[in-house]
């Protein structure tokens, strides 16, 4: 029998407040939650004045080529993120060798440490053993179709889509959770909405989702996107005989526009959720809001050779100038809204965190000319930090997430010597600003949007609660000192308040230190409905039933009058 581990004397999220219980787990299952008499050869955790929550699960990551990094995993592991979903934007390393990501999404997802081709289930397996991190994976379309059609514009031949459908069909097989898109990025931009549909049939067939990073930068263009959205799921749907859930990457606009166009999706049928990270400002590639897109789908060198050639680089200033004034995000004051997070020339390292017009003045030029002189010396690897003209206070972004569609989703990027402070901070500041400043959320609440929702949505089986039978996910919160550290100014300060983390029952963060342990795995796709985990349960171990919200909560009373939890019910039963 393995060692059982017991954290005493801390308490857990239930509707009706913070509710005292220990937690006790084996190997990789929790085993019971209650009041839990100790036994001999327990390893006991002293959980007291924190709360004992499940792990986060950040449904919209960039660290897929990082996750054997320690300065990243250490970033998320202290603000509780155990698991990331990666594969998104349409953009990753698998199928094929990985070269396209890695040259595209250079700024943005890096190099893989391993992969070189093998598809989903080799890059899954790249996880294992090798953090202390689980990943999961959406099928990237914008890899599937440069696969089959490279760089080409246009829609693909009838061909070419059975050949991408059948790439999609064998990365669900293999255990990805879905499809994603990023539909201002080269090539998803040359998709249409019955390219993405065909795509999309294996995904409803597997049970899986569509993700999307929508079409038409967001903001005040964001019903175009969701209008769209709602065509491929229905398209998808009819061919695949059933329901295909679509989850909105990063929405952000205006609290208004965003409840309107979810209500507008629910209203059509359509099981939609979404993530928004609790910050008002974007981060991307640079030539993403500024170069035309026919010129981002070519190869690198010949984008550098135009960008360098003064008469290539005449025609193009006042395009990209248009581009970017015309940017939903951006408008007119453009070089005043980018600040530079990454720039891989290292004789342009003294631009970092400074306004494309703050940089362009001290080096005494066109903040255009500047950007394409970044980008040329860079070879493209350039990423920035975008404002929005119409700044939102965090009380709009409060209206946001408290929908219960939410999930939370960090779009974190932790290329760059002054990346957004998204990466570090996101599941901190949602904690410290929407649950103890804000009281947007009750302490379930946040379980709901940052453990149970995204568990489900993305069929990641017994993670999300913590109940026995569910997998020992778990962290150690001080509800009173939880708080993100990084800034604008300073994006890469560790978050505060999440000393002790653990990943399928092993401690992988303690005292705030990382352990050294590397329990993650890439995860698979589960089905919904799952039977409990191995090791099975016995009748009289305590637990808590899992209540609509993915909470533990209990059936019957909610505790002795000390506020102890009392023994009640079955594994999921609630009651």
């Amino acid at each position: 029998m393995s060692t059982r581990t017991v954290l005493r004397g801390g308490s857990i999220a239930t509707p009706a407040g913070p509710q005292r219980a220990d937690v006790a787990f084996e190997g990789a299952v929790i085993t019971a939650v209650g009041e839990i008499p100790a036994r001999d050869g327990d390893e006991a955790v002293d959980a007291a004045g924190r709360l004992i929550l499940p792990g986060f699960i950040d449904a919209h990551s960039h660290a897929d080529g990082l996750l054997r990094d320690p300065a990243v995993t250490a970033a998320l592991l202290r603000q509780g993120v155990t698991t990331v979903i990666g594969g998104q934007d349409g953009v990753s390393y698998a199928p094929g060798d990985g070269r396209y990501a890695t040259d595209y999404f250079a700024a943005i997802n890096g190099p893989h440490p391993a992969y070189r081709g093998g598809g989903v289930a080799a890059l899954l397996d790249a996880v294992d053993d090798a953090s202390p991190i689980n990943a999961g994976y959406l099928v990237p379309a914008g890899t599937v179709r440069f696969e089959v059609c490279g760089r080409r514009e246009g829609a693909a031949s009838d061909a070419e889509r059975a050949r991408m459908t059948d790439l999609v069909a064998q990365g669900m097989a293999e255990g990805a959770l879905g499809l994603s898109t990023g539909l201002d990025y080269v090539p998803g931009i040359f998709q249409d909405a019955a390219e993405i549909a065909s795509l999309c049939v294996p995904v409803a067939r597997a049970g899986g989702v569509y993700v999307s990073h929508m079409r038409g930068g967001y903001e005040n263009n964001a019903a175009a996107g969701i209008d769209e959205m709602r065509e491929i799921s229905q398209l998808a749907s009819r061919e695949a005989g059933m329901p295909l859930p679509v989850h909105v990457s990063h929405l952000h606009a205006d609290a208004g526009i965003v409840l309107a166009q979810l209500d507008a999706l629910a209203a059509a049928g359509i099981d939609a959720t979404f993530d928004a990270y609790p910050y008002i400002r974007g981060c991307t590639l640079l030539g993403m809001p500024l170069l035309p897109p026919e010129i981002s789908a070519l190869p690198t060198d010949e984008i550098v050779a135009l960008l360098t050639d003064p008469t290539g680089r005449g025609r193009l200033r006042e395009t990209c100038a248009q581009r970017a004034s015309h940017s939903p995000s951006l408008g007119p004051a453009w070089p005043d809204m980018i600040t530079l997070a990454h720039i891989a020339a290292s004789d342009f390292a003294w631009t970092h965190g400074l306004t494309l017009r703050e940089a362009a003045a001290r080096a005494d030029a066109d903040p255009m000319d500047l950007a394409f002189d970044l980008l040329a010396a860079s070879r493209m690897e350039v990423s920035a930090v975008m404002a929005v003209h119409n700044p939102r206070p965090d009380t709009e972004l409060a209206r946001i997430v408290a929908h219960p569609a939410h999930t939370g989703g960090s779009d974190g990027i932790f290329i760059g010597a002054h990346p957004h402070p998204r990466a570090a901070g996101s599941f901190a500041r949602y904690l410290r600003l929407f649950v103890r400043e804000l009281g947007t959320w009750s302490w379930a609440d946040a379980v709901h949007h940052l453990s149970a929702q995204p568990a489900r949505r993305f069929g990641l089986g017994r993670r999300g609660a913590v109940e026995a039978g569910a997998v020992a996910d778990l962290l150690l919160v001080d509800p009173e000192g939880v708080a993100d550290g990084a800034t604008y100014d300073n994006p890469k300060e560790p978050a505060v308040g999440i000393d002790d983390v653990f990943v399928a029952g092993v401690r992988v963060l303690a005292g705030g230190e990382p352990t050294g342990a590397l329990p993650g795995r890439g995860l698979r796709r589960e089905a919904a409905g799952l039977p409990p985990l191995t090791p099975p349960v016995s009748a009289d171990t305590p637990i808590y039933g899992r209540p609509q919200v993915g909470v533990s909560t209990v059936g019957r009373g909610l505790g002795d009058e000390d506020g102890r939890i009392a023994d009640v019910g079955t594994p999921g039963t609630g009651g």
